[in-house]
């Protein structure tokens, strides 16, 4: 990862192809863009690609959340599950919506627990996110399941796993609705950007509308139609520029995820050799997109010691225990309520306390993630830095 690595004539005729019409805007102007509709026909491309009928183009992943939240008519009052190793976006997007998240354990897959997510439904629980992360499935299948029990909409985040798949099925393709990101450092990039996907004609309809302050699409996707809006909206539109670069991109991304696959191959062959070493749950090895590598070590003890060599080396692993913008633990702002509305919204409604976070609250996460170590798997990476990285691991299995 990310896309960028591969930037190349192919994003260039695309770009050229826009800028030679001079419309940026994705609506309206169909004399002078003369048949030109890059964010339509990339909407259409990535979700015939992802195994949908319908995909709805938007500024970001993180707006693809909020986006979907909305067409299910989620809000204040509401609860919406998601798991407490994620991107802050997901949560973000739950509380920007009004709704309450709650978090779920991870399991070894390093997903949602779908034991844990039982526990956590309630009967204000309006919506259930799952996270695949670091390009791999997680349990979606038990986690439809339990969902469709409860009458409850999951929508699949899928921001890190463009072009992954599940026993050939393509991850966000499972759930109600599933959201991707393109930015600057997604396998796939349009510079900033997301989409989400569905098979339901109706919510896609709604997410066409809300997405453009509400204007009725009825010519949608060419047009913005005749001005009649049933609800309020916002602006979230992705412009031809992203949409352009988004096509060129999804041309590519089978090949990008192959050679990070092959990548990925080298490094774990090198991990192996670990004492007590073990590789994240894959529940469909193929399928799998490969943007990261994750092993886990028997306890954090270990895990630190094998990392300390892998930085002495100069191949240091992420360790996630640590990490800022993914773990539960780690976020500052939520556990505290932090926000610049002075109500304190939304962490309090008309002077009460709505949600209070205890960081210890994950037990099962915190000892998954103490003894979890993870690369990240470039698309570009020198026969001779792979080397490096091999030769570390090796080191560092002899050093333990």
């Amino acid at each position: 990862m990310p896309g960028f690595e591969v930037f190349g004539e192919e994003e260039k005729r695309e770009i050229m192809e826009v800028l030679d019409t001079g419309v940026l805007f994705r609506y309206e102007f169909p004399e002078q863009r003369k048949g030109i509709y890059k964010v339509r026909t990339f909407e259409e491309k990535f979700a015939a690609y992802s195994g949908a009928k319908y995909g709805q183009a938007v500024t970001s992943g993180t707006v693809a959340l909020k986006v979907a939240l909305a067409v299910l008519g989620v809000g204040p009052g509401d609860e919406v599950i998601t798991q407490g190793f994620t991107f802050v976006a997901t949560w973000e997007a739950i509380l920007d919506i009004g709704a309450v998240p709650v978090f779920t354990e991870i399991d070894e897959t390093l997903n949602m627990d779908p034991a844990d997510l039982e526990k956590k439904i309630t009967d204000k629980t309006r919506a259930i996110i799952p996270v695949h992360m670091m390009g791999s499935a997680a349990r979606i299948e038990e986690i439809v399941a339990i969902a469709d029990r409860h009458g409850i909409p999951v929508i699949e985040d899928t921001a890190q796993a463009a072009g992954a798949k599940l026993n050939g099925k393509g991850l966000g393709s499972f759930g109600r609705l599933g959201t991707f990101s393109f930015d600057a450092v997604k396998t796939m990039t349009t510079g900033e950007g997301g989409m989400v996907i569905t098979d339901d004609e109706e919510l896609w309809r709604k997410m066409s509308e809300y997405h453009d302050h509400g204007h009725d699409h009825a010519q949608n996707p060419g047009g913005r139609g005749g001005e009649g809006r049933s609800f309020i909206g916002f602006n979230y539109r992705m412009m031809e520029l992203q949409g352009a670069i988004g096509l060129a991109q999804l041309a590519k991304l089978d090949l990008m995820i192959e050679t990070q696959k092959l990548h990925k191959t080298r490094l774990k062959e090198a991990a192996a050799g670990i004492p007590g070493a073990t590789f994240r749950t894959q529940l469909d090895e193929e399928g799998d997109n490969a943007t990261f590598f994750a092993f886990l070590m028997p306890d954090a003890t270990k895990a630190q010691a094998v990392n300390a060599v892998l930085k002495a080396e100069g191949c240091g692993a992420i360790y996630f225990a640590d990490n800022t913008w993914h773990y539960y633990p780690k976020w500052e702002h939520l556990l505290g309520g932090k926000t610049l509305a002075e109500s304190g919204w939304p962490f309090v409604s008309h002077g009460k306390r709505r949600v209070v976070y205890d960081k210890d609250a994950l037990p099962q996460s915190a000892e998954i993630m103490g003894r979890c170590l993870v690369f990240q798997v470039p698309i570009k990476m020198s026969e001779e830095r792979l080397q490096e990285i091999c030769a570390a691991l090796e080191k560092a299995a002899s050093a333990v």
